[in-house]
């Protein structure tokens, strides 16, 4: 009789037998799961990786698990250059592999490179039972045992009930239609995060040790595994806790059946040595035993954070230096651990509390000033540090106020009050908040109007408050032209404080032609960013210096504004008609396209948070905080690096948070539809007959005179020509959530503006992350015109790809009311939840919308500055006065409304 047990081997066989109560996969060659690893492999240190992999099995792994699937690496090339090197040192190779990946080229590379009889993880029922049959065929010829998600068409299995109706499902199939071996089907009924405060997440462990137990009674001599780390991601950061609930958790999992994990094998507690109140912890919420069991798991983790496995040993000298320095240190080193009773401490021995915001806070916040002015610190460090000011100054609130009611103490004298608002129509203010816990930590009171506020109330509040300047600042083209209107409603109202301008979408050169000559009783200054703000404030309301400041402003940009127009005037631009003629020409003589899979819009809302994190474009993170160069070169910059790093670590914990806890909830339309042009428009057809105009979208052409036979090219260039061939158009609109909002205030509210800010800015890189990734199931599979394209996530920064997704309200289509078409065609606010403000940004701030454009010659570009007789066309083309045209293309129009022809 055939013996039915698990046989693996790298270059020595192992078998599963009934001796081996568990089998530990070790987790460190993960790129998913080790960040360590992951930069291992990302600088190519293929030498340290090794080690990383050594001391895997030496600290017991009885297979080591592969990933290489990280946004910033080759995966397929990583996979196949560690697999190989892992052959040639036998104490790694002796040991089976697990070759882990969630694309299956990856797999079949890694198959082809390994000695002995290795794991596959994984496959599963997500793309169908036809692409689950070949690749467990293929595991099949491949001589490979295989993990088998419990996952199918419809989702991840997160109950009880789905997870063993998919795993028998799965068996089924693998067992009668397959021939695969039933001791060589491994399950994965998914562990997910417990404790995370979410009710409906309290019985994941519990469901996955009874799936367990169901599975080893009902689906002959298959096994199990899982990722136990999964299991704690909300404790990430306190070791000592998360290796107490994996023990628990595989004690129990273990006496179900449980027999392999995915594991940090020198990193496991031994469940007997494990403090017992902790142990009782993790036990009341591995088994869901009681409600208040998350609770009270928090309040008992804090005790054990930083216990004796924490990877970093902690310097706690200073904790013995008198108050003054104590609060110095962990203002400038962003600790807010022991701030409220240090600053207890202080409040007692000072005479009045404000002296100690007045003394020591104000001392340690003016060594950070200077280390941020020297360039010793960076933005994230200056934010950290504001985090720390705020909860000493929230100790003091409460004895000064009640010092104020009793015998009239008085208040703090701040360096000035700065008004910042985000004008009308504009949702942004992850910039504006960051210039303002910057300005706060130098002494200046903010007051911060919030999003879209109208110029009215900017007035009001700023007249109210005596503030001593505004702040305004904006990321949308639209916004421009509200700042305009704010300055010539400042000089109409007579206020002569200064008026700061920053934001994305501004400059130096819009504020000194468009801004400063509206506002002449004081003076519009272009703030650059954060790092500036303090010093252009501190000259504007410098009593001694104020003048000469902006007199030297005055000057700079006078000569800014003459330069701008003398370079405006040398460029010759044509005329709309000439530079039609000189369009972009495709040959659509012999051009096809496939259909897409459907016409229409479709709803997509089963978003994966863990995958759109790995089409996240990093760089863009780093300089939302001001840190500039690429990533992840930026992580070893000489300067920037230590604080990069920190930042880096800082996300990826957050993170961790967000996809395990799932704080966002992603939605997303998409749709296609038959199309050609017609001029300079886009005509969009109801139907495939192409007689039934369904919708138009509007394009602009550049007008600058181009040199070497250059076109001027506008995006309908790139669709075919009514009566030629037919062609497609589809559009989309993708948004991370509105959860950001809530998130990010319950943040503040707790006086950490750096996790607020932190949010915010991870918000944004999921919804570029999310139309990244729609962008590829387009081109692969909704529209399938590049069905066989194999870039990584980490090629895709480049777009390297066949077609494009220009956005309106950007260079090739600056018309921001684009979007309004989009958004009908979409239903995309009954669809997503996004909505679009009067000066058509998106809400929530986390969105992205766009078109998409197949053909393979097109490509991005920008309008650049037009001419009258476009912008009448266009007007006419569109519906719109030409008044209504010149409101929404100010920032691009080369001429002034409302001269005539002659002036």
């Amino acid at each position: 009789m055939k013996e039915h047990l698990l046989r693996l081997s790298g270059l020595e066989p192992f078998t599963l037998t009934a001796d081996i109560p568990f089998v530990n996969v070790g987790e460190r060659t993960n790129v998913t799961g080790s960040a360590r690893f992951r930069k291992l492999i990302t600088n190519r240190d293929y030498a340290a990786a090794l080690e990383v992999a050594r001391s895997q099995v030496e600290n017991g792994a009885q297979v080591i698990d592969v990933n290489m699937d990280e946004g910033l690496i080759d995966s397929k090339a990583a996979m196949v250059e560690f697999l190989n090197l892992v052959a040639a040192e036998p104490d790694i190779a002796r040991v089976p592999v697990m070759i882990d990946s969630s694309k299956w080229e990856v797999i079949e590379a890694g198959l082809k490179c390994v000695q002995g009889k290795p794991i596959v993880n994984s496959i599963s029922l997500k793309e169908g039972e036809e692409a689950f049959i070949h690749h467990a065929t293929l595991c099949l010829a491949y001589g490979a045992a295989a993990v088998v998600m419990a996952f199918d068409e419809q989702g991840q299995a997160d109950s009880y009930q789905r997870k063993i109706d998919i795993c028998a499902r799965a068996y089924k199939v693998l067992t009668e239609k397959v021939g695969f071996p039933p001791e060589d089907i491994i399950f994965d009924p998914n562990i997910f995060a417990i404790a995370t405060g979410i009710e409906e997440h309290n019985n994941y462990g519990v469901d996955f040790i009874e799936a367990t137990r169901w599975i080893r009674q009902n689906l002959p001599h298959a096994h199990i595994s899982g990722g136990v780390s999964n299991l704690s991601f909300s404790f990430r950061g306190n070791e000592p806790v998360r290796e107490a609930m994996h023990a628990v958790f595989l004690y129990h999992a273990i006496q179900a059946g449980m027999d392999m994990g995915i594991v940090n094998a020198g990193q496991l507690a031994v469940y007997d040595q494990i403090d017992p109140e902790l142990r009782e912890a993790c036990e009341d919420v591995v088994l869901n035993r009681t409600p208040e069991a998350t609770e009270r798991m928090l309040t008992i983790a804090e005790r054990f954070k930083g216990g004796a496995r924490e990877e970093k040993a902690r310097d706690l000298s200073w904790r013995e230096w008198p108050v003054e320095k104590r609060l110095e240190h962990a203002l400038v080193n962003g600790i807010t651990e022991f701030i409220e009773a240090d600053t207890e401490e202080a409040r007692l021995a000072a005479e009045r509390p404000l002296h100690v915001i007045e003394g020591p806070l104000m001392a340690g916040m003016n060594v950070v000033g200077d280390l941020f002015g020297a360039g010793k610190m960076f933005l994230p460090q200056v934010v950290k540090s504001a985090r720390v000011m705020k909860q000493a100054v929230a100790v003091l609130l409460p004895f000064m106020e009640e010092e104020k009611r009793l015998n009239g103490g008085t208040e703090r004298e701040s360096a000035g009050k700065i008004l910042m608002a985000t004008v009308k129509g504009d949702v942004h203010d992850i910039g504006k908040n960051i210039v303002g816990v910057v300005l706060a930590c130098n002494n200046y009171e903010i007051i911060d109007l919030g999003v879209m506020v109208p110029s009215q109330k900017i007035i009001d509040v700023a007249r109210a408050e005596k503030v001593d300047a505004i702040g305004l600042s904006g990321l949308i083209t639209p916004s421009l032209d509200e700042m305009v209107h704010m300055a010539s409603e400042m000089e109409r109202e007579g206020f002569d404080i200064p008026l700061l301008i920053g934001g994305a979408t501004t400059s130096r050169v819009h504020t000194a032609v468009k801004i400063a000559p509206r506002y002449t009783h004081s003076q519009a200054v272009y703030v650059t960013d954060a790092s500036r703000a303090v010093g252009v404030v501190g000259e504007l309301l410098s009593p001694e210096r104020k003048v000469a400041y902006i007199d030297q402003i005055r000057a700079e940009y006078k000569d800014v504004a003459e330069r701008h127009e003398r370079a405006e005037a040398a460029k010759r631009r044509l005329a709309i008609a000439e530079a039609r003629r000189n369009a972009y020409k495709v040959d659509w003589s012999g051009y096809s396209v496939p259909a897409p899979g459907f016409t229409g819009c479709r709803a997509i809302a089963d978003w994966d948070l863990a995958e759109i994190a790995r089409y996240i474009d990093w760089t863009p993170f780093f300089q939302t905080w001001e840190l500039k160069g690429v990533f992840p070169r930026i992580l070893d910059d000489e300067k920037q690096g230590a604080a990069a790093r920190q930042l880096y670590e800082d996300a990826q914990a957050m993170l961790a948070r967000i996809i395990a806890e799932k704080w966002f909830h992603p939605r997303a339309a998409v749709g296609f539809w038959p199309a050609n042009t017609v001029g300079d428009d886009i005509v969009l057809y109801s139907g495939e007959d192409r007689v039934h105009p369904l919708a138009t979208l509007h394009t602009l052409r550049q007008q600058t005179m181009k040199r070497d036979g250059r076109p001027n090219v506008a995006l309908s260039d790139f669709v075919a020509p009514e009566g030629t061939v037919k062609d497609w158009v589809g559009a989309f609109v993708v948004t991370a959530g509105p959860e950001e909002a809530e998130i990010a205030a319950r943040y503040e509210r707790a006086n950490d503006d750096y996790a607020a800010i932190m949010v915010k800015a991870l918000a944004d890189r999921f919804a570029e992350a999310m139309a990244e990734l729609l962008h590829e199931r387009v081109r692969k599979d909704y529209w399938g015109y590049a069905a066989d394209e194999t870039f990584a996530p980490t090629d895709l920064v480049g777009e390297p790809y066949r077609g494009i997704r220009p956005a309106p309200g950007y260079p090739a289509q600056p018309d921001h009311t684009e979007k309004v078409t989009l958004f009908k065609l979409l239903d995309a606010e009954a669809t997503t939840g996004v909505t679009l403000t009067e000066s058509m940004a998106m809400w929530p701030g986390s969105s992205v919308s766009g078109i998409y454009i197949g053909h393979p010659e097109a490509y991005y570009f920008g309008v650049a500055k037009v001419e009258r007789d476009q912008v009448a066309d266009y007007a006419r083309r569109k519906g719109m006065t030409v008044e209504e045209a010149e409101r929404w293309l100010a920032p691009i129009l080369n001429y002034t409304p409302g001269q005539t022809e002659a002036a």
